[in-house]
């Protein structure tokens, strides 16, 4: 078998399991956890319950996997505007991007709230849970890093993590309500009062 052949077949599979967890997500976000059933998956993806069972052991290790890619997805889908400029300019682009859509967004807050008691009562769940947390906040915290050694500021490791964890809660409010409630904001507020309160708990301005 020839490395291309190995390699169709392997993204196949990977669309394929791919196609798996986005229809256990739509499910989700609609019905919450109880309401994504392995047939109501199945029919969602239009493919049979032994499929499924092909790639996942259970409901719960699918619904696992739904869980981490749509938390990991956020990080990336925001990470990926930070990328150009200086490192203020990063951090600002990233902060931003956290509190506009699509990543603010009411489908996206009624997974997160759909999977939050699951977190509380399944330990595997809420390990998936610290581990994107921390995969989210390490990203933040880097660039907070970059920007104040970029502003000849200096921090320890343990005071980066606290600006990190603190500028990381302000986000996650804003986000929270911004999704549960998109009319209540003009368009880039969000972003704006996200901006100035993650100035402010750094000590410089990101406008």
């Amino acid at each position: 078998m020839t490395d291309d052949r190995r390699k169709f077949r392997r993204e196949s599979a990977e669309a394929r399991k791919d196609a798996l967890i986005l229809a256990a997500l739509d499910l989700v976000a609609e019905q919450g956890v109880r309401g994504a059933t392995v047939r109501g998956i199945a029919e969602r993806a239009n493919v049979t319950q032994g499929l499924i069972r092909h790639y996942f052991s259970s409901k719960e290790e699918l619904i696992s996997a739904a869980y981490e890619y749509h938390m990991k997805a956020m990080t990336d889908q925001t990470a990926a505007s930070a990328k150009d400029g200086s490192a203020r300019d990063r951090l600002k682009g990233f902060v931003t991007a956290s509190l506009t859509p699509p990543v603010v967004d009411p489908r996206a807050v009624a997974l997160w709230a759909g999977f939050l008691n699951k977190t509380q009562q399944d330990p595997g769940m809420r390990e998936i849970h610290r581990r994107t947390y921390a995969y989210f906040r390490d990203h933040l915290e880097a660039l907070i890093a970059a920007a104040y050694a970029d502003a000849g500021l200096s921090a320890s490791p343990a005071r980066l993590r606290h600006l990190g964890t603190a500028a990381n809660a302000v986000i996650d409010g804003l986000w929270l309500e911004g999704g549960a409630l998109p009319d209540a904001f003009e368009d880039g507020e969000l972003a704006q009062i996200g901006l100035e309160a993650v100035g402010a708990i750094l000590g410089f301005s990101l406008e």
